[in-house]
C-alpha cells in the first residue's frame, strides 16, 4: 500500500480524477490545515472551491478573501508537493511551499512580509518563543543537515515537525508549511501520511508545546491521524 500510494496520488492528479483518493485528500488536507490556522471556510465550502471553483455563502454570511485565496493556494501547493515528493527536502523547496501558500494574500502586499523568504520580525507559536529572524537561515540549514543524516521513520518525522515549528521560520504559514512537509516526507519514505483534523487541534497544539517533556502527546495525535488516513487509503486502494 505504501509504495503504491504516491503513484496513485500522482496518477489521479494527472487524470484529474473526480471522487478518488487524490480528490478527497486535496479537500480534507486543505480544509483541516487551513481551519487549524483560523480559516472560517467549512469543509463543504472547501469542496465547492475544489470541485466547481465556486463558493456557496448563505444570504447573511460573508467570506474572508484570504481564506478563499489560501484554500486555492493550498490545492496548488499540494500538487507541487506531489511533483517534488521523491526529491530531498531543501530550503528552496520549503520556501517555495510558503511562496505558493501565501501568494496574492493580503500579507503578500505588506512590504515587510517575505512571501518567498524567512521572517523579518520575531514571532511566537502559542506562548513559546521561536528562533530570532537573524538566526533562522542557519537554524533551518542545521535542522536539514542533521535530518538528512539519520534513518527516517515515523518518530523521526514527528521530531522534525516539532523542531521546524519551534524555529517558526516564516512570518505566517508555518503550520501549513510544516504539515505539507510532513505529508511529502511520509510519501518519500514509504510511510502512510496523515492529516491533523481541526477537531483535534488542541491535542496537536498540546503535543507541540509539551514535546520536550512528553513527546508521546504529539506522537499519539499523529498516530491516530495516521490510522484514520490509512483507513481511507485502504478503501481507495482496496487493501
Amino acid at each position: 500500500m505504501k509504495t503504491s500510494l504516491l503513484r496513485r496520488l500522482q496518477e489521479e492528479k494527472t487524470m484529474r480524477l473526480k471522487g478518488g483518493l487524490y480528490h478527497t485528500t486535496q479537500i480534507k488536507l486543505a480544509y483541516n490545515s487551513n481551519r487549524i490556522e483560523g480559516s472560517a471556510l467549512s469543509e463543504e465550502q472547501t469542496r465547492s472551491i475544489f470541485e466547481t471553483n465556486t463558493l456557496n455563502i448563505a444570504p447573511d454570511e460573508t467570506a474572508n478573501v484570504d481564506d478563499i485565496i489560501e484554500t486555492v493556494n493550498h490545492f496548488f501547493c499540494f500538487d507541487f508537493m506531489l511533483d517534488m515528493a521523491e526529491k530531498n527536502l531543501s530550503e528552496e523547496m520549503i520556501k517555495e511551499f510558503h511562496r505558493i501558500l501565501k501568494s496574492n494574500t493580503s500579507d503578500s502586499r505588506k512590504e515587510w512580509f517575505k512571501v518567498d523568504g524567512y521572517k523579518t520580525r520575531p514571532n511566537v507559536v502559542g506562548d513559546m518563543e521561536t528562533t530570532a529572524p537573524a538566526k533562522v537561515s542557519a537554524a533551518v540549514a542545521a535542522l536539514l543537515n542533521s535530518y538528512h543524516k539519520i534513518s527516517i521513520d515515523f518518530a523521526a518525522l514527528v521530531d522534525f515537525h516539532y523542531r521546524f515549528e519551534k524555529i517558526h521560520p516564516f512570518q505566517d504559514g508555518n503550520g501549513r508549511v510544516g504539515r505539507m512537509i510532513l505529508f511529502k516526507e511520509c510519501l518519500k519514505h514509504d510511510i502512510v501520511p496523515f492529516i491533523i483534523e481541526d477537531e483535534y487541534k488542541m491535542f496537536y497544539y498540546r503535543g507541540l508545546k509539551e514535546f520536550e517533556k512528553t513527546p508521546g502527546y504529539l506522537m499519539d495525535t499523529c498516530l491516530s491521524a495516521q490510522d484514520k488516513y490509512g483507513g481511507m487509503v485502504g478503501y481507495f486502494l482496496g487493501d
